[in-house]
């Protein structure tokens, strides 16, 4: 079995001595806690007094509990106040990638990586199954309209440098730039058509757009539904 770092309270070569999946969950968020703060050089107390500055206290003792192993539960406000305080994520308290080499996703499963479980967890995972359309709907609008936002800045840089190249193979490898871009362009948009299209399908309204994004995306006479433009 692989060796885990101490900070993390579960370090055992001993396939025997392998704690319980609840109490191997508990560890590893005591553990990346614990590394945090060692690594901010804080207090316990420090890291409470963070914790009621966000407006949910966790008394020192608490997390001095936590930390070993002393407490028997740990909620999951209390995981997300904690990440903010120690500056980072709940997910990178949950599944520590890099402190931790593998894990148990759920009681009953082999370990995995820790990686790999962060994947499950954030509904990044190739395994799941059609009941999270929606999540992939909205990542799939996200990267379609961070790319049509980096192609049309793209393309509008290229252009700047077509019209004021100061010879004709620079002005020609611009053009040859700002087509490429519009092509990129172009792409994105009809992406991010489509993902605004299979949301409002499942009757939930799409993300903000700004009203100059918008009317490049959405067809004017668009209303709650795509339907009425595939009646016509």
């Amino acid at each position: 079995m692989t060796q885990h770092h101490s900070d993390h309270g579960i370090e055992t070569d001993d396939e025997d001595d392998v704690p319980e999946w609840v109490d191997q969950v508990m560890a590893a968020v005591a553990g990346e806690v614990r590394r945090r703060r060692k690594e901010l050089r804080w207090s316990a107390q420090d890291l409470a007094d963070k914790c009621e500055a966000i407006g949910h206290p966790i008394p020192r003792n608490v997390i001095a509990n936590m930390e070993s192993g002393r407490r028997s539960n740990l909620p999951l406000v209390d995981v997300m106040v904690l990440a903010q305080a120690l500056n980072t994520s709940p997910i990178c308290l949950i599944y520590p990638v890099g402190y931790i080499d593998d894990v148990q996703r759920l009681p009953l499963e082999h370990p995995t990586s820790t990686l790999d479980a962060l994947k499950w967890f954030t509904g990044e995972s190739t395994e799941l199954g059609a009941e999270d359309d929606m999540l992939r709907y909205f990542r799939a609008h996200h990267a379609a309209e961070e790319r049509l936002r980096t192609a049309r800045q793209e393309e509008e840089d290229a252009g700047y440098k077509a019209r004021s190249a100061n010879n004709a193979d620079r002005k020609a490898e611009a053009l040859r730039a700002q087509a490429h871009a519009a092509e990129a362009a172009e792409a994105a948009r009809v992406r991010l058509s489509e993902a605004r299209a299979f949301i409002r399908e499942e009757g939930v309204t799409p993300p903000y757009l700004w009203p100059e994004l918008a009317a490049e995306v959405d067809p004017p006479e668009s209303g709650p539904s795509t339907t009425e433009e595939n009646d016509v």
